[in-house]
């Protein structure tokens, strides 16, 4: 006789977040998970890793694009059990200790404060490409100003810079996959359908270019994390989670596989202007499309503008989250108006600290510093793989039921994300550019695990035994 089996639903937990407001509604969630995979390294430099794969650049970013889609689908597993404005940070602390909580938590913002910066000086290259003999350092301040008082003012601010920067990116890369599907079937006017022509070198240089073309679409899809550290500050934390990690799969799709596979279709893998004007520009000029260069510029400004806005939150949220955690100064941990402004204040001066150094310092400390951030998202990843293999096994002993968003085949898929991982590290190290990255990363990484691990030490021997 049949049996009716119930799905017991984890129900979920909020940590790391006390104070914080929940102002973030469900419409700047779904436009921050669509508009977080749109940064500026899509737009830009994705330029060179189709000079370096040729059309196999499809297949590179398809590749990265599933590993991504993985750590996604295993963040959202445990985001959804216990939302945080920590989020993989606080998970590493639960599932592995506090030690790897202040690891991978600090590396993430040093990563974040530098990328502020690096978004500041591009997006500040292209004003003054409009206004010649601006300084650029003005430019950089006056954007900084400009999100740390939106940070600062309440985190619906934040929601409504990103949905409407996130509006103008989908709407841009939409009307170019539109421009280009028309054009690849010969019914845009003035065109002629290209057929195969530009296609038929697939591997121009060997496996070598499509090693490379994978190592640079890995780090183009930096930012999908920012909707599990925004998630804790919604209405409904969980819907907001799982509709962001249930629609990652069609996200990347489209806008990563589709929009190379477009370019590499248009356009010869070998001309200059990819890497010159970007693969969008490029396309839009080889197509005829007037006024593409500075339209598609922009964009790119959008973008820029929209990951620094990101970064400036996330990097106070996760530093709030670390520090609530006991793994930091108490004065970053406090909130007013639901906004924890000390952290966004520091992160904002660290982030314009970077710019001063490119300045001040180009040539040796800067570039160490870039070098040190260079690998930091692979870490955070291997971070996420392992305490989602932890923590989903304790939930399996414990019996809790079945958690609101689930890892596929699991533990297969987690394993499998972890042996990509690990062969993107391998890669790493056998490339002469990226080598020293690996390495300056490691570096960081190592000196924060020790100091974690003292501090975590320090406070266990300070805390008495239970009798």
């Amino acid at each position: 006789m049949p049996h009716s089996t119930t799905t017991v639903r984890t129900p979920p937990t909020r940590d790391g977040g006390a104070g914080l407001s929940h102002g973030l509604k469900q419409r700047h969630l779904s436009m921050i998970a669509l508009g977080g995979v749109i940064g500026a390294g899509l737009f830009v430099g994705s330029g060179a890793g189709i000079a370096a794969a040729g059309p196999s650049v499809v297949v590179a970013y398809a590749l990265s694009g599933l590993l991504v889609m993985l750590v996604m689908r295993m963040l959202g597993e445990m985001s959804a059990a216990h939302p945080s404005s920590g989020s993989f940070s606080a998970h590493a602390e639960r599932a592995i200790g506090p030690w790897a909580g202040f690891t991978v938590g600090w590396a993430f913002w040093v990563l974040l404060c530098t990328a502020v910066g690096l978004e500041g000086i591009g997006a500040a290259k292209i004003v003054t490409g409009w206004l010649p003999g601006t300084p650029e350092w003005a430019w950089v301040a006056l954007f900084m100003v400009v999100f740390c008082v939106t940070n600062l003012a309440s985190v619906r601010n934040f929601g409504e810079f990103e949905f409407w920067f996130a509006a103008l990116k989908v709407g841009a890369i939409g009307l170019f996959l539109v421009l280009g599907a028309l054009a690849i079937a010969g019914v845009l006017p003035g065109t002629d359908p290209p057929g195969t022509a530009h296609l038929t070198d697939f591997l121009p240089n060997g496996g070598h270019g499509l090693i490379v073309g994978l190592l640079a679409s890995v780090f183009a899809y930096g930012g999908l994390e920012t909707v599990t550290i925004a998630a804790a500050e919604s209405e409904d934390p969980v819907r907001g989670v799982a509709s962001a990690v249930r629609t990652a799969m069609w996200r990347i799709a489209v806008f990563y596989v589709g929009s190379m596979a477009v370019v590499v279709t248009l356009v010869p893998w070998d001309s200059g202007e990819l890497v010159e004007k970007g693969p969008y520009v490029a396309t839009l000029d080889h197509l005829g499309i007037p006024g593409a260069g500075q339209v598609m510029n922009v964009v790119v400004l959008a973008a820029l503008l929209s990951a620094m806005n990101a970064n400036i939150y996330g990097s106070s949220r996760i530093a709030h989250s670390l520090v609530e955690r006991g793994h930091g100064p108490r004065v970053l941990a406090r909130v007013s108006g639901g906004v924890p402004r000390p952290a966004v204040l520091t992160s904002c001066a660290v982030g314009f600290g970077c710019v001063l150094l490119s300045r001040w310092r180009p040539d040796d400390v800067f570039p160490w510093l870039l070098n040190m951030i260079g690998a930091v998202i692979l870490v955070v990843w291997i971070f996420i793989a392992v305490s989602q293999l932890l923590l989903r096994r304790r939930l399996e002993r414990e019996g809790a039921g079945r958690p609101v968003v689930r890892m596929w085949w699991f533990p297969y898929l987690t394993w499998l994300a972890l042996a990509g991982m690990a062969a993107v590290f391998v890669l790493m190290a056998r490339e002469a550019d990226t080598r020293v990255q690996l390495y300056s990363t490691g570096a960081m990484t190592a000196v924060l695990a020790a100091a974690g691990l003292a501090r975590q030490r320090r406070r266990t021997a300070r805390t008495p035994a239970r009798p």
